[in-house]
Order: C-alpha cells, then structure tokens, then sequence
C-alpha cells in the first residue's frame, strides 16, 4: 500500500508541474501588454518600463515560471494587478461561496441519481426503466446555463420565491445564503445527477445477476430487499469514485452559473480577471483548480485501493 500511495503521489506532482507549465504558457502567449492595460495606452515609456520591472516582466521567461511556481509553493500568489491585493485573498473571499455551492449541488445530485438509478435497474426493460433514461439523457443534453435561466424565469421572476442572483453574505444568515444557492445549485446538479444515475444503473445491473444476489432471493428475500440489502453495498464503489470526481468538477465548472447568477465565486473572479486581463490572478486561480481535481483524483485512488486490494495487485504495488 505504501508503494502504490509513493507511486501515485509521484504521478500527482509530475501531473500538476505539466499542468502548470501548459497554464503559464497559454497565459505568455496571450497578446497584449499587461503593464500597458494597467496603465493605459498613452501611458509614458518610462512609467511602463518600471511597472514591467515592478511585476518581473522583462525577466527571461524560465526565471518568471521558476519564480512563480516557487512562490505558490510557499504560499504566495502575486498580488492582483485589478484589485491591488494579494491573490491568495481573493481566492479565500471567493472559496466561501464556490465550495459550499458545488458541495450543494453534489449532495443535490447525489439524492436525486441513486434512487433513480436504482429503480430504473430494478425495472429494467420496462417502462420506468425507458423513462427515467430517456429523462437523464435530457438531462445531460440540456446547456446548464440554459436551464438555470429557466430557473430564474420561474421560480425568481415569476413566481418571487427565491432571489435572481447575487449572495447576500454568511453573515446574514444560513438560510438566506442557502436560499440564494439553491437555483444555481439545481443548475448545476441536473448534468452531474443524469451522469450518475446512469451509472448507478449499469453498475446495479452489473450486480444483479452475482451469486450472492441468487442466494439472497434463495433464502427468501423479496427484489427490493435484495437489491437494498446486497446489490446496493457492492453497486456503489464505482458510484463513490464518480462522487469524487463530480465534486472537482462542480467546483470548476462554476464558471457560466456563477455568472448568470452574478454570484462572488471563483468562477465569477476567473471571468473579471481575464476581461481585465489579470493574468496573475488567472494563473492562480486556474492552478488551484487543476491541482483540486488532480489531488481528488489522488484521494480516491487511494481509497479505492483501500478498499480493493486487488487494484494494488494489478498496478504492481
């Protein structure tokens, strides 16, 4: 085990050193003069040259990545070229509104695509079954961004029941923060919720005919029972790994709800910075995402390993 846990933590760091250096590339290679669009175009010639210098801009380009990979490491972020404040602060502003809405929208998902996808494998080949597929195929189908728009149309505009975007604070309280959430939470839970129902399905199904199942329905257990009892237990070690790997997701991909909402999230700060071209603030905020899925990824090889030996085995560990 500690072998193979060496091993994936090595394939981790390799991972996230490539992933930072495709970011730091792609944000090089973007046109324009981040000292010129902070100062503006008719900036002076000297007045650009000392903010380039102030910023490390005219370093040769491997000391800038060295300098910048070595400053996240100990912490450091830069400081925003927009707001003038470190990044690392944004970032903390932000994560408090990001990570309790894609934890929303995971749990939002997670109750909606385990009984459907468990009743749609107990009536497989059936009308339920066809139903509930064909529903989580329009679901996966259907642009987030245009269902949470619906959303808004319904239940915030017409309707009045819940606010039509922005966050009003912890502060002000759980349930006005939780309220503000839900919209943007179904939004984002309705693709991660067909996803996982589907594979809840095919993962009973994979189950269902298994010796222990024939046994269980031998001695006299009834479909339901049998399904809940025995199928249920085993059917969901792929599902927990979708789990993981959903959750990276969501929090990633609250770039197009955050700001159809107008919420101050991650994604919300990603979409000012690069219209403000604040490349620092991009990089890192980017960074911290890619090394989120890629530590959740390490996470749940770990655990599965943990559970399964037989996955150490097969990796030579």
């Amino acid at each position: 085990m500690l072998l193979f846990a060496l091993r994936r933590f090595v394939s981790l760091a390799l991972t996230l050193l490539a992933a930072s250096l495709v970011i730091f590339a792609i944000m090089e290679i973007l046109p324009g003069d981040p000292a010129e669009l902070i100062l503006g175009i008719n900036a002076q010639a000297d007045t650009l040259q000392a903010l380039r210098q102030e910023l490390g801009l005219h370093l040769p380009i491997l000391e800038r990545y060295w300098n910048w990979i070595t400053s996240m490491f100990a912490g450091d972020f830069g400081t925003s070229y927009t707001y003038s404040v470190p990044v690392l602060d944004l970032i903390s502003e932000r994560l408090i509104v990001s990570f309790p809405l894609a934890l929303f929208a995971l749990t939002l998902s997670t109750l909606l695509a385990l009984p459907l996808g468990l009743l749609a494998a107990a009536f497989r080949n059936k009308w339920p079954d066809w139903g509930m597929m064909g529903l989580t195929q329009l679901g996966i189908a259907v642009p987030n961004f245009w269902f949470a728009m619906l959303l808004v149309l319904a239940f915030a505009v017409t309707l009045r029941w819940f606010p039509s975007g922005g966050f009003p604070g912890w502060e002000a309280g759980f349930w006005p923060g939780m309220k503000a959430l839900l919209l943007p939470a179904i939004a984002l839970a309705l693709p991660q919720a067909s996803i996982l129902a589907r594979i809840m399905r095919s993962s009973m199904l994979d189950v269902i005919h298994e010796d222990y199942m024939r046994t269980a329905r031998a001695k006299g257990l009834n479909q339901t029972q049998t399904l809940l009892r025995h199928g249920l237990r085993n059917a969901l070690i792929p599902v927990i790994t979708i789990l993981g790997l959903q959750f990276s997701f969501l929090l990633a991909g609250t770039v197009i709800i955050e700001n159809v909402f107008f919420l101050p999230g991650l994604g919300r700060l990603v979409f000012q910075a690069i219209t403000q071209r604040d490349l620092i603030t991009v990089k890192a905020v980017i960074v911290l995402l890619v090394a989120t899925v890629i530590i959740v990824n390490f996470v749940i090889d770990l655990t599965y390993a943990a559970i399964d030996p037989r996955l150490r085995k097969k990796k030579g560990a």
